[in-house]
C-alpha cells in the first residue's frame, strides 16, 4: 500500500540572509505500510514525522519544494511522478493546523468540499456527510461559521471532511493537538471505525495514549530515520517509564488535577468580564474570577468553553469587551492590555513575522533592552529551548513544534508581568514539553504572573499552582 526506499528529503530554504540553505525532512528511510494497517509514527518535533505524512499524500514534492532521493509508492503510484490530484482521490490529508486545509467559511460547505472536488454526486456527498455527522458526534458544529470555532472544533471540522471523502488511506499530523478529553475520545472511536472499514491509517502523534488500543505498530523516528519499529503487542505490555526511555509521552491516560478555589492572595481580578461574536453565541461571561501573582494558573476545560476567547479578552485584542481588569489596584481598559499581558496564541503563525528565529525573539523585546544586550538574550532563550542551531532560518520553514517553541522564547524575552500561553504544549514531544516546562517555573521564580491554557494534563501536573476549570 505505502512503501519507502532509501528516502531522502532535504527542504529548499533561505536563512536571514538570502543565501540558500537545506533542512532535513527524512534520511535514507526504508518502512513499509500493509493495507489496512493502523501505524503511528512518534518521535521529537522536527524528526520527520510530518515529511513523512507529507510524501504519502505528495505535498513533498510537489508544493515543498527540495532535494527527493529514493522512491514512495503509494497505492501502486511514484509520488515523484503522479500529481497531487492524482493521489487526492486515495489519500485523505489532516494537518497539523487545520486552517492550512479550509477552503470554506461555514462547517457544512467544508465537509463537502473534498468530495465536490472528486466529482462525487451530490445525493452522495451528503448522505456521506449525515453519516459522518453522526458517527462523529458532530451536530452542534454543522452550519457554523469557521471563524467561530475554536481550535479543537476546527480539528474535528478538518477530520470530518477527510471522512466524507472515503479514501483508503488516512493521514493525519497531530490530529489531538488542539482536543479536549472528550474530543480525544470522539476521536479515538472515528479512527477505530476507520480501522474496522478496513483503512490504512497513519497518525504521527506526541499524544500517544489514545491510540495505544489502535496501534498495529509504532514508528520512532530519530534525525529522519527509522530508530525503532515497535509491534502493536508490545506497546501495550510497555510502561509510562519505558516510554520515557524513549522520548516519548504517555502510554495511559493522565487525569487532570482537581481544580481548586483561589483566595484574597489573589491579584488579577476579573468582574462582569463579557464579550460575545458577532452573529453568534459563542464567548464568554465571568462575573468574578481572580489570579494569584507569582504563580502559574492553568486553565482547563472542553473545547467551545471560551478558554481562548477570556485570553483575547484579558489581552485586549476584543476591544468591544465589557468588564473590568485589575492588577495589583490598578485598573485596565481594553487598551492598555497589551502592556500587561503578553500572549502566545495557540495559532503561532499570526504572530511569526519576522524572516529568522533570532529576528522574531528579539521583535518581543521591549525598548528598555539596549541593543547590546538584545541579541545575546535572543541566544540565550533560544539555547534553553533547544533552538540555537534554527536562528537564521525563517520562521515558516520550521515545524510545528518548533514554530511553537518560537513564539514562546518571544514570551520569555517579553517584560510583561502577565505571560499568558494558549496551548503551549502542541505539537511537542516529553523532552520539549519537559523544556518549556521548566522555563514557565523559571518565569514564575522571577515574578511573572503566568497563566496556561491547555488540554495537556502532563504539562499541568508539571507546572500548574492553580487550576481553573472553564466549563
Amino acid at each position: 500500500m505505502i512503501k519507502f526506499q532509501d528516502v531522502s528529503f532535504h527542504y529548499k530554504n533561505t536563512d536571514a540572509f538570502g543565501k540558500q540553505q537545506k533542512t532535513r525532512g527524512v534520511d535514507g528511510l526504508t518502512l513499509t505500510v500493509k493495507k489496512g494497517e493502523f501505524v503511528v509514527l512518534a518521535g521529537d518535533s522536527g524528526c520527520g514525522k510530518t515529511t513523512v505524512t507529507r510524501l504519502i499524500n505528495g505535498l513533498v514534492p510537489h508544493y515543498y519544494e527540495g532535494e527527493l532521493s529514493g522512491t514512495v509508492s503509494v497505492c501502486g503510484m511514484d509520488v515523484q511522478s503522479s500529481g497531487i490530484g492524482d493521489l487526492a482521490p486515495h489519500v485523505g490529508s489532516v494537518f497539523q493546523n487545520p486552517r492550512s486545509q479550509f477552503f470554506n467559511v461555514d462547517t457544512t460547505s467544508e465537509l463537502a468540499f473534498a468530495s465536490e472536488n472528486l466529482c462525487t454526486p451530490p445525493d452522495e456527498i451528503r448522505k456521506n456527510i449525515r453519516r459522518i455527522v453522526q458517527e462523529m458526534y458532530m451536530e452542534p458544529l454543522m452550519d457554523r461559521s469557521i471563524f467561530a470555532l475554536s481550535g479543537g472544533e476546527k480539528q474535528k471540522v478538518a477530520c470530518a471532511s477527510v471522512a466524507v471523502a472515503e479514501p483508503e488511506i488516512m493521514v493525519l499530523d497531530e490530529p489531538s493537538s488542539n482536543l479536549d478529553a472528550a474530543g480525544i475520545e470522539e476521536l479515538a472511536k472515528v479512527l477505530a471505525l476507520w480501522k474496522a472499514k478496513g483503512k490504512t491509517v497513519v497518525v504521527a502523534e506526541h499524544r500517544l495514549y489514545y491510540l495505544t488500543a489502535l496501534a498495529d505498530r509504532l514508528l520512532l523516528l530519530r534525525d529522519g530515520k527509522l530508530a525503532e519499529e515497535i509491534p502493536g503487542d508490545q506497546i501495550r505490555r510497555m510502561d509510562n517509564a519505558q516510554a520515557g526511555e524513549r522520548g516519548l509521552r504517555s502510554f495511559t491516560p493522565i487525569a487532570m488535577p482537581e481544580t481548586e478555589t483561589v483566595s484574597a492572595e489573589d491579584v488579577l481580578v476579573c468582574e462582569d468580564l463579557e464579550f460575545h461574536y458577532k452573529h453568534s453565541e459563542n464567548g464568554i461571561h465571568i462575573p468574578y474570577l481572580c489570579i494569584p501573582r507569582g504563580k502559574i494558573t492553568a486553565i482547563v476545560g472542553k473545547n467551545g468553553a471560551g478558554k481562548s476567547t477570556f485570553a483575547r479578552v484579558l489581552c485586549g485584542l476584543e476591544r468591544k469587551s465589557r468588564g473590568s481588569v485589575r492588577f495589583e489596584g490598578r485598573e485596565w481598559k481594553p487598551k492598555m492590555r497589551p502592556s500587561l499581558c503578553y500572549m502566545i496564541m495557540q495559532d503561532v503563525n499570526h504572530q511569526l513575522f519576522t524572516d529568522s528565529v533570532l529576528e522574531e525573539v528579539m521583535l518581543s523585546m521591549p525598548e528598555s533592552v539596549s541593543k547590546q544586550e538584545r541579541e545575546p538574550l535572543a541566544r540565550k532563550v533560544l539555547e534553553q529551548l533547544d533552538l540555537s542551531y534554527l536562528s537564521d532560518i525563517h520562521p515558516m520553514a520550521l515545524s510545528g513544534g518548533q514554530k511553537q517553541r518560537v513564539a514562546i522564547a518571544g514570551g520569555v524575552v517579553a517584560k510583561n508581568p502577565v505571560l499568558l500561553f494558549d496551548e503551549p504544549t502542541s505539537g511537542l514531544d516529553l523532552r520539549h514539553m519537559r523544556q518549556v516546562a521548566d522555563l514557565l517555573r523559571q518565569l514564575r521564580d522571577t515574578g511573572k504572573t503566568v497563566i496556561v491554557i491547555t488540554h495537556d494534563p502532563e504539562l499541568v501536573q508539571e507546572i500548574a499552582d492553580r487550576v481553573i476549570a472553564f466549563c
